[in-house]
């Protein structure tokens, strides 16, 4: 039976099998289970995620021997490119023992099932019947197709009730260890880390976008004592984040003291809400300056924050991952004039495109407190605060003040 889709698969019918499996599904762990005859009954949905490219749980024939020639087809050809034939062969050299000696036939009967490019390896087999566990590592895959890792792989033996064998679990590892997962990862957030995952394929997609930068910061470097300088920067940075976290945003890249964001329509499921996310974040961190300061034992004129918002209609958007970092960023003429809007909010300003704020249904309007049918826009050019690269860049671009 092939299961697809963004369907969960369905519990094995043995209860022992059926336990491990939503416990391994609920863990959002990279499982999978066999049967006692090496069929393939379940796999987790974060695994089949993975294998997708985190676009799409792939299809899984249930059913099929994991050494057969259905699986393993199956596996080489999951968009997410993650298996190669050596991963897989490095599975069949961990696991095959016990599958060689859970044959009842033997080599014969494992080499009707396994599948052509395995079976060169069966001769080399020793079977292994006694053994309850054990950990290999799987080399040649890829994450998303591109970058190489090895995946850690623990198998154990299920039984059941009296003893008996009645299938295998097999969960994945990055040979990263969790004490340094833990650390990335654990004060993340999982809505956050999901909106990452929605941008995994790069595309087109429509967004507000968000500019905000320290003003005067060098002189304040220089004030301060570079650790103090340091937490500064560090209290700044995790501030903006969960403003735009808790707005349903997407944290973009920071360099120096800025802050970028995207908030997308097909996220929150309308431009009018993206928009509105926007301007509610930027408020939130305008709001959370005050704390930071005190905390930096600095007044709260001390840290001025300029914002510049934006509708980017045509943005570019995606995740960027490498063997160091992993980020959203977008691209776009929208994200340069958005650049060019924040530099001329000096004085701790925000200023919003026309773009923007029209953008903004009744509703979401009043929640905000704006009536864009009586907004005034100034070109950007014509503030006193214009920038030499905003005239030039983006000179007739409408703005206001939120």
């Amino acid at each position: 039976m092939q299961i697809g889709g963004q369907e969960t698969c369905p519990l094995p019918e043995h209860p022992a099998l059926a336990e491990v499996a939503s416990a391994l599904n609920q863990a959002g762990v990279w499982g999978h289970i066999y049967d006692h005859k090496y069929r393939v009954v379940y796999m987790t949905d974060d695994f089949r995620l993975s294998n997708g490219g985190l676009i799409e749980m792939v299809p899984v024939p249930l059913g099929a021997h994991v050494f057969g020639a259905e699986y393993v087809s199956a596996a080489l050809g999951w968009p997410g490119g993650s298996w190669s034939l050596d991963a897989m062969r490095d599975f069949f050299s961990a696991v095959g023992p016990w599958a060689l000696a859970d044959a009842p036939g033997g080599r014969e009967e494992l080499r009707k099932l396994v599948d052509p490019r395995l079976q060169d390896m069966i001769e080399g087999l020793s079977p292994a019947e006694d053994s309850t566990a054990l950990k290999t590592v799987l080399s040649g895959l890829s994450a998303g197709g591109k970058l190489p890792f090895d995946m850690h792989l623990l198998a154990m033996r299920i039984r059941d009730a009296r003893g008996q064998v009645v299938g295998i679990m097999c969960q994945g590892m990055t040979a990263v260890g969790m004490s340094t997962i833990g650390t990335i990862a654990a004060p993340g957030d999982v809505g956050h880390f999901k909106r990452m995952q929605r941008v995994a394929s790069a595309g087109r997609r429509p967004a507000a976008i968000l500019f905000a930068d320290l003003e005067g910061s060098s002189a304040l470097s220089r004030r301060l004592s570079t650790a103090s300088y340091f937490a500064l920067g560090r209290r700044l940075a995790r501030a903006a984040d969960q403003c735009v976290i808790d707005a349903g945003g997407l944290v973009g890249r920071h360099v120096g003291d800025g802050v970028a964001a995207f908030f997308l329509a097909e996220t929150v499921g309308a431009e009018s809400a993206a928009a509105r996310n926007c301007i509610s974040a930027a408020r939130a961190f305008a709001g959370a300056v005050t704390e930071v300061a005190a905390r930096s034992e600095l007044q709260p004129d001390d840290l001025v924050l300029r914002f510049g918002l934006h509708w980017g209609s045509n943005l570019y958007v995606g995740n960027i991952s490498t063997a160091g970092r992993s980020e959203v960023t977008a691209l776009g003429d929208e994200v340069n004039e958005a650049a060019r809007i924040e530099a001329c909010a000096s004085g701790g300003r925000a200023l919003a495109s026309k773009n923007l704020i029209e953008r903004l249904d009744p509703e979401d309007a009043a929640t905000l407190e704006l009536d864009p049918d009586r907004v005034t826009y100034t070109p950007l050019s014509e503030l006193e605060t214009a920038t030499e690269k905003a005239r030039r860049d983006a000179p007739t671009i409408p703005v206001c003040e939120l």
